[in-house]
């Protein structure tokens, strides 16, 4: 059986559990149940939540009782087993399993990951009948997916969530595409937590860069675009901004790699101190590269509504700041592309708000982004969440200076 080599520096905790060679046992076991025998599995999602704990997700080679081989997809969860999930357990740890998709958290994901209930869900929202084509674009176990529907209206994006965020996802949509801004129009929803979205024009500010040859759109754009979020939105819950979270982050750091824990603490006490407070606007509240679609140099398109809501627009400005600046270290051989683009965007930015308090939000950011290889068990992701521990250091340093220079 192939198998991935524990992190030796994680704590024997749900992470260890869920990564190490105890993971294969735990599959081993739930596949065997099903009749089948696991040949081969691989972390591909390993999501940590101090105190609430570790969701994991697995590529799985199964071999089913009628001789058939098939790729699978399974999920562990460390914390309350749900309903309809296998537990395993030795008497000390116990552990939910479920094969996708399945999801305990999703129910509606069944649904959209099955072209004939894709199919009459179409027709009962009066769309064209037809042969429906699915493709899987997007899952995070217990927490939300993408399924891609291509039929006889053409494109179509199925967003899964849990059942009671449906709805208000739904009427998010129906709210900022009735303001006139570019985001997909909702076809409806089901109770089940399943939002039927239509295809946008353009592609991602993220493939432009990296592909090159498109002029991206100016700081004064996404900022207008900012500026068409209805007004209804600052209405909504307030969700805590980017610098309130840091000691979060940090947390998860910490757990993750536990020999910087010191490090990302400090960092984040510094940060949470740092900076100030806005008025209260209407947000999108996670934009960044691949959220804007870019076409001729012009924003066409802004994706995933999910935390628009009431907020501050600096928080807004640095998530898209700290992306451009992640990426750059993610492609070095962009960097260069996407760094001018982030020194034209932080030196427009700077002029909406406290210079200082822009630089410790990025900051933040980045500190939210430094354990993303590791949840997505990238080679070498130990390396990878130190070099982006130094990037928040690096906006932390900047914010120190302009606070030293500025009147």
């Amino acid at each position: 059986m192939i198998r991935p080599a524990p992190d030796p520096t994680a704590p024997a905790s749900g992470p260890d559990l869920l990564s190490g060679p105890d993971a294969g046992d735990i599959l081993d076991a739930v596949v065997a149940q099903a009749g089948g025998k696991v040949w081969s599995w691989r972390l591909h999602h390993l999501d940590v939540q101090p105190g609430r704990g570790c969701t994991a997700g697995y590529r799985v080679r199964v071999r089913w009782p009628d001789g058939r081989e098939a790729d699978e997809r399974f999920a562990a969860y460390t914390g309350a087993a749900p309903p309809g999930t296998t537990v395993v357990g030795d008497g000390t740890d116990r552990v939910a399993v479920w094969r996708f998709p399945h999801d305990p958290y999703l129910p509606a994901l069944a649904t959209a990951y099955d072209a004939g209930a894709v199919g009459r869900l179409m027709a009962s929202f009066g769309l064209p009948p037809g042969p429906v084509r699915l493709v899987l674009r997007a899952y995070r176990p217990r927490r939300r997916a993408v399924v891609e529907a291509v039929g006889p209206r053409g494109r179509l994006f199925l967003k899964v969530v849990r059942p009671e965020q449906a709805e208000p996802l739904h009427r998010r949509h129906r709210l900022v595409t009735g303001a006139g801004v570019p985001a997909p129009p909702s076809l409806g929803y089901t109770p089940e937590g399943l939002v039927v979205l239509e295809a946008l024009p353009g592609r991602t500010l993220r493939q432009a860069l990296l592909a090159g040859g498109e002029r991206p759109p100016s700081a004064a754009a996404v900022q207008a675009l900012l500026d068409r979020l209805p007004a209804e939105l600052a209405t909504l819950p307030r969700r805590p901004g980017w610098r309130a979270r840091a000691p979060h982050y940090a947390a998860v750091v910490g757990t993750a790699l536990p020999s910087e824990d010191g490090r990302a603490r400090q960092l984040a006490a510094e940060i949470a101190a740092g900076g100030g407070e806005g008025p209260t606007v209407p947000v999108h509240g996670d934009l960044y590269e691949n959220q804007l679609r870019v076409a001729g140099g012009r924003i066409c398109g802004l994706l995933d509504l999910d935390t628009a809501g009431a907020g501050e627009r600096l928080d807004d400005l640095a998530c898209l700041l700290g992306h451009l600046g992640v990426l750059a270290q993610v492609r070095p051989d962009r960097a260069a592309v996407v760094n001018r683009l982030g020194s034209r965007y932080l030196a427009a930015f700077t002029r909406a708000g406290d210079p200082v308090d822009l630089r410790y939000r990025v900051a933040a950011v980045v500190l939210s982004l430094a354990t993303g290889p590791y949840r997505v068990q990238e080679d070498g992701w130990r390396d990878a969440t130190r070099r982006r521990l130094d990037l928040v250091e690096r906006w932390v340093d900047s914010a120190r200076r302009v606070s030293r220079i500025r009147p």
